[in-house]
């Protein structure tokens, strides 16, 4: 602890370059795959673990209320408790943390509003995991500057997906195109268009 808090003084003395670069490693840090406490705790809890420290909430199969503590994830037998919706608002979820998706077969919603570190591999990431692919129906991607077409486009991977909301996505180039694409491979697929 004492280390990281000399790391962060040390950081707020520095250039903006230096003041990004260090916060930038730290978010690399936190989004680092443990893939030994997947397999303690279960792909659930260890996934939600990632979320709350990258700053995103998660809300489990038959509860209503969002968790965005840490430390007040809920406790009790492994596997109890499966991630329904994430909440990734402002948060500094990355590619290389994706892995933590892997084993939910539960996730319905997933909301990607803020998010500095979304690109179109983290869209095409999400869009390859065979249990996603069963069970999300609903994205919202919001004010994420580095997504494009081409992650967008990879949604269509997402069989069951029935709602898509997208604003103010200023990589989108061809916003026509990307929206008949994923209609003509989605026919089911609501598309609600904020400010693009």
């Amino acid at each position: 602890m004492r280390l990281l808090s000399r790391a962060v003084r040390s950081a707020v003395g520095q250039t903006d370059w230096s003041r990004r670069h260090f916060w930038s490693w730290l978010n690399a840090v936190f989004n680092k795959v443990d893939y030994e406490r997947i397999k303690t705790v279960g792909a659930d809890r260890a996934a939600a673990e990632w979320l709350l420290r990258c700053g995103a909430k998660v809300r489990f199969e038959g509860l209503e209320r969002w968790h965005h503590d840490y430390n007040a994830l809920p406790t009790g037998p492994l596997g109890r408790y499966k991630i329904q919706a994430i909440d990734a608002t402002e948060s500094c979820i990355m590619y290389t943390g994706f892995d933590h998706l892997d084993g939910l077969k539960y996730l319905e919603e997933i909301k990607f509003n803020k998010c500095t570190y979304i690109e179109d591999a983290c869209l095409e990431r999400l869009s390859t995991i065979e249990n996603l692919q069963e069970s999300l129906y609903m994205i919202e991607v919001v004010s994420c500057g580095n997504v494009t077409d081409k992650g967008i486009i990879a949604l269509h991977k997402l069989k069951n997906l029935e709602y898509l909301f997208l604003s103010d996505l200023p990589g989108i180039s061809d916003k026509q195109k990307t929206i008949q694409r994923l209609q003509t491979a989605l026919p089911r697929l609501d598309i609600s268009l904020g400010l693009l």
